[in-house]
């Protein structure tokens, strides 16, 4: 369960972007849309569903993209690009840096719940600058907490420490006895642009616990920068028969040519990618949106993960949308506390009948900095009336909580008609 995530000096981000899945403090009602799990003896709260508002260019897709670009560090384990190891979003890592703060530090952070542990993980790190080529990278600091107890840090020089809270995680032969002696093999090992987390910690110290945290951000932290990039699958855990329950009650026929000879019965759904027709050649981009998007959706459910997504409505009905949501919604369903965050430039859902104030989110870029900032519609003071859709998409197209822009392109397009006449 994600609780938080933090970027600074990434692209449309020069300040601190704080993304949070904490309830607000002050905020109440759909106590359903709220998840708890236990690390420790300590109870922790999260949501279960974000949406993100903004204009176009407000840099809605950068907080996707930051996810991604860190989750890609993590799992490669380097913040050199590698040939196959990074996505589509965090591919070159030219352009990471904030174009506006040249030789500033990128950094990522990330708080989340699993298996009972609290797992804060934060790096920071020198990219060069915005689009600087053959820029030399460096991290400049390394942190990992659990259980709020720090674990390593890597700043200056390099400090370990293996509390209790993780005594089932140290490798075999680690004793406090040695411990200076370990840490001084591990310091001399470093590299600049190598993860201490996914080497010297997981080889030296405790790789379980490594496995662990690189598990999370590789099974469970599911971030999609580009729909349409992915390749329609099925190679999910479903049968055959839920699979085509599922198209059915999405629309698409049960004996359309778009789920491919998958055959009848109850055997699980391998891998009939060679199966299924090109997604250009599907009946519809929304049933295309079907099998590149749904097995996500499941994969989220079925094993407790944070499906973060752009676009995630494009090209399906809103109702189905909201299908989704309540699904995230319902604890007899998301029994594993999965999450569902997705931008949207469709207001139908500022519906505070669906989702709490503290999961509605506005994106607005600065016209003069062109810095962009986060920020939650709970962050607003309470306005006596707001109830409703109505009300809340009424106050956001006059402007009441920003992150809209006035567009008119009749003079534009005006000036070009007269030049060509």
């Amino acid at each position: 369960m994600l609780l938080e995530f933090r970027a600074r000096n990434y692209k449309s981000f020069a300040e601190e972007m704080i993304f949070s899945m904490i309830p607000a403090p002050k905020e109440k009602g759909l106590d359903y849309s709220v998840l708890s799990d236990r690390a420790g003896k300590k109870t922790y709260r999260g949501l279960s569903s974000a949406v993100i508002f903004g204009p176009n260019a407000s840099g809605k897709s950068n907080i996707i993209g930051a996810m991604d670009t860190f989750r890609s560090i993590v799992v490669s384990g380097n913040i050199h690009p590698a040939d196959g190891a990074f996505s589509r979003a965090a591919s070159s890592l030219k352009l990471v840096s904030n174009c506006h703060r040249k030789g500033d530090a990128t950094a990522f952070s990330v708080r989340f719940l699993d298996h009972g542990l609290l797992v804060e993980y934060a790096l920071k790190a020198d990219l060069g600058s915005f689009m600087e080529k053959d820029a030399p990278r460096k991290i400049l600091e390394e942190r990992l907490s659990v259980n709020e107890k720090e674990i390593f840090c890597r700043h200056e020089r390099l400090e370990v420490k293996l509390p209790q809270a993780i005594r089932d995680y140290v490798n075999q032969g680690v004793r406090s006895s040695i411990m200076e002696q370990l840490c001084e093999i591990a310091e001399g090992s470093l590299s600049d642009t190598e993860l201490f987390l996914t080497g010297g910690f997981k080889s030296i110290f405790a790789q379980k616990l490594a496995r662990a945290i690189t598990d999370w951000f590789q099974r469970r932290f599911l971030v999609v920068c580009r729909a349409e990039d992915m390749e329609p699958q099925a190679n999910f855990m479903a049968t055959q028969k839920t699979l085509r329950e599922a198209a059915r009650a999405f629309g698409i026929p049960e004996n359309g040519p778009e789920l491919g000879s998958m055959g009848e019965g109850d055997a699980p759904v391998s891998d009939f990618r060679d199966r299924l027709p090109p997604a250009e050649l599907l009946a519809s981009s929304g049933t295309a949106w079907f099998m590149r998007v749904f097995p996500q959706v499941l994969r989220a459910l079925q094993s407790g993960g944070t499906l973060v997504m752009d676009a995630f409505d494009a090209s399906i009905h809103p109702l189905a949308v909201m299908n989704i949501i309540n699904i995230f919604h319902n604890d007899e369903i998301n029994r594993h506390r999965a999450q569902l965050i997705f931008a949207t430039h469709n207001p139908i859902y500022l519906d505070v009948t669906l989702l709490r104030k503290d999961e509605i989110r506005f994106v607005e870029r600065d016209d003069e900095t062109g810095d962009s900032s986060l920020y939650a519609l709970s962050d607003f003071r309470a306005v006596k009336g707001i109830r409703d859709r109505g009300d809340t998409m009424d106050r956001y197209f006059v402007g009441r909580y920003g992150a809209i822009r006035d567009m008119d392109f009749a003079p534009v397009i005006e000036e070009i008609m007269t030049e060509e006449r």
